[in-house]
């Protein structure tokens, strides 16, 4: 099928807009590549130091100049449920890399936080910045420039776009991400949400949310809604960093190991030293960014994306903005619908026809590109395959040609929506999105008078007062990066939902924000300029009439621009103390607009 004319407009624009920093960040990855491949460029004394603890076995192959050394960054840690299952990985990768006449050692780890752990808490200040802490880390542990070739290993939030931004800074190294893939399905997320709403309402009490909730979040893999972190899954295959079909399988599965040890002997297959040189400074171009927002789009994924995939961008060299979002947006149907979205979990979602059956369906209405370089070879179409265990042998196959349930998923000729799952708003008060494949179209479009916020504590004493039970749109602002690191602001959700579901309009409008896992909630996220940096939100009072339009992207408040700037702004709160909070100051004051990946590394 010909590319989608408007697809291939906008990535043209992209190229276009991109070339001065994309040709700079190319001439860096050729310059890179000419250097000895890993460790043949040490001295003596640095080959030394690199292999002293190495088993002799490794150390006799290190002296082979044509034997690949494979660097492993890994986020495992055990209090993060998707993050445990890594601890084993790093055995299985040196056993296939020494099968495939390589070497692996583990070049280090990255800080990894549970951002299910930490909302509402003051750790969550410190989220959206582990990002880029992640990227640096991921730098130091490859600085050693021993590798040829480097494994990534994570899966949630913040972690995986760190990787990947990481990985970017060593762009003629091949790269491989290895997710951990996703926990069984508990208790469906459809009943959490009915028992969150019914505590914040008093109607249960905290013995049966904890109840719900542990039966919900219960062992390894990542929580099953289509939050960030599966969202994450996605991109890593649309993106060509995971071998085909890895997203979506269980851990601790027979073919999850297999999976791992192909990985390590993929990657040592496709670095300098052989003939099909795979870096990941050509994986990731402005074709593999496109295909990666093509399908954020077309299965509703987590808003936080829309920060990440600009910063990731960023990383390669390519300038990406919240209109190409748009705009990619009204062009791809959405054909998935997995909760929040819908009922399904991802469990559901795999066994419906999973990313194989997505890739297909793309690549069938022209609406991502083909042709592009992946960790599994040339073309897309690597990936609407997928993996099978023939006895012990690990093969592919063609995944399915039709959705085996059109709740879960549906073809482009007959999507949830011709649209996708992200929108732009804009007006007088800012620029933000808004997640619409969760949100009822009788909830498109909301006028109401506004109720001002600084914390989202004080939202909710305001609800339990009963100070809410009306049409309102809740302003929660300095909740920005600049501000406060940009937290999080889910615990808002259940209350917000409470209030639809007694038949109020309700709209949330924050310069915050608000991940895939919030539901219902028509909200107005990431908005800039931000209060703490003087955006309109800093001038809005209680009654102010607020218009959020999802239909026509339309943000605006019902005052003149003249009279809402010559009132005084609100004061930015102090930042809080404690937490590892001071430590991040310099990031507060240097992190660049959300519009723009809300990163210090590109500020």
């Amino acid at each position: 099928m010909a590319l989608n004319p408007v697809i291939a407009q906008i990535t043209q624009r992209i190229i276009e807009r991109s070339r001065p920093t994309r040709e700079a960040y190319l001439a860096q990855m050729e310059a890179a590549s000419l250097a000895q491949p890993g460790r043949a460029k040490l001295s003596c004394a640095n080959w030394a130091h690199a292999f002293a603890a190495s088993p002799a076995a490794d150390k006799v192959r290190a002296l082979d100049p044509n034997a690949p050394n494979l660097g492993i960054v890994s986020a495992y840690n055990d209090m993060l449920s998707a993050h445990q299952p890594l601890e084993e990985y790093p055995a299985l990768i040196k056993e296939a890399a020494r099968e495939a006449g390589a070497t692996a050692q583990f070049a280090g780890g990255v800080p990894a936080m549970c951002d299910g752990v930490t909302q509402g808490r003051p750790g969550m200040e410190l989220s959206l910045f582990s990002r880029d802490v992640i990227a640096m880390a991921t730098a130091v542990a490859l600085t050693h420039d021993a590798f040829d070739a480097a494994m990534y290993l994570g899966v949630c939030d913040k972690i995986v776009p760190g990787l990947v931004i990481g990985a970017l800074a060593f762009s003629h190294l091949p790269a491989v991400f290895v997710p951990a893939g996703p926990m069984t399905s508990g208790l469906p997320n459809s009943e959490k949400a009915r028992i969150r709403a019914l505590y914040a309402e008093g109607k249960v009490g905290r013995d049966e949310l904890l109840a719900a909730e542990s039966a919900s979040y219960h062992g390894p893999g990542t929580c099953t809604f289509y939050g960030t972190a599966n969202t994450n899954q996605m991109l890593m295959e649309l993106m060509g960093l995971h071998l085909p079909g890895s997203a979506f399988v269980h851990p601790n599965t027979p073919l999850r190991s297999a999976l791992v040890k192909e990985a390590a002997r993929r990657v040592a297959a496709v670095t300098h030293k052989g003939n099909e040189w795979i870096p990941v400074g050509r994986v990731i171009d402005e074709k593999a960014v496109v295909n990666g927002v093509v399908g954020l789009m077309a299965t509703g994924g987590s808003t936080n994306l829309a920060l990440h995939i600009v910063a990731m961008a960023r990383a390669a060299g390519i300038i990406l903005t919240l209109e190409d979002l748009d705009d990619i947006s009204k062009a791809v149907p959405l054909l998935a619908k997995v909760y929040p979205n819908g009922s399904a979990d991802v469990n559901h979602f795999q066994a419906a026809g999973g990313m194989a059956f997505v890739v297909r369906e793309l690549l069938k209405a022209g609406m991502a590109h083909e042709d592009v370089l992946t960790i599994a070879g040339p073309g897309l179409s690597n990936y609407h395959q997928e993996p099978y265990l023939d006895g012990d042998e690990l093969k592919w196959r063609e995944g399915s040609e039709t959705s085996l349930d059109e709740a879960i998923l549906r073809p482009v000729e007959n999507p949830f929506s011709k649209e996708g799952g992200l929108k732009l708003l804009a007006g007088n008060l800012g620029r933000g999105v808004i997640k619409i494949s969760a949100v009822k179209p009788e909830h498109h479009v909301i006028t109401a008078p506004a109720a001002v916020f600084q914390e989202q504590e004080d939202f909710i004493a305001a609800f339990k007062r009963g100070e809410l039970d009306r049409d309102v749109v809740v302003v929660v602002r300095f909740q920005g990066p600049s501000a406060n690191g940009m937290p999080e602001l889910h615990n808002l959700s259940p209350s917000i939902s409470v209030l639809l579901d007694r038949g109020h309009k309700v709209a949330l409008v924050t310069d915050g924000r608000m991940s895939g896992a919030s539901g219902k909630t028509p909200a107005a996220i990431h908005v800039t300029p931000e209060a703490a940096k003087g955006g309109p939100l800093a001038y809005v009072q209680d009654g102010d009439v607020i218009t959020m339009n999802a239909d026509t992207g339309e943000l605006f408040i019902h005052v003149d621009e003249a009279e809402l700037l010559a009132r005084t702004p609100a004061p930015v709160p102090a930042s809080k103390p404690g937490f590892g909070r001071e430590l991040f100051s310099w990031m507060r004051h240097g992190v660049g607009a959300a519009d723009a990946g809300a990163s210090v590394l590109f500020a």
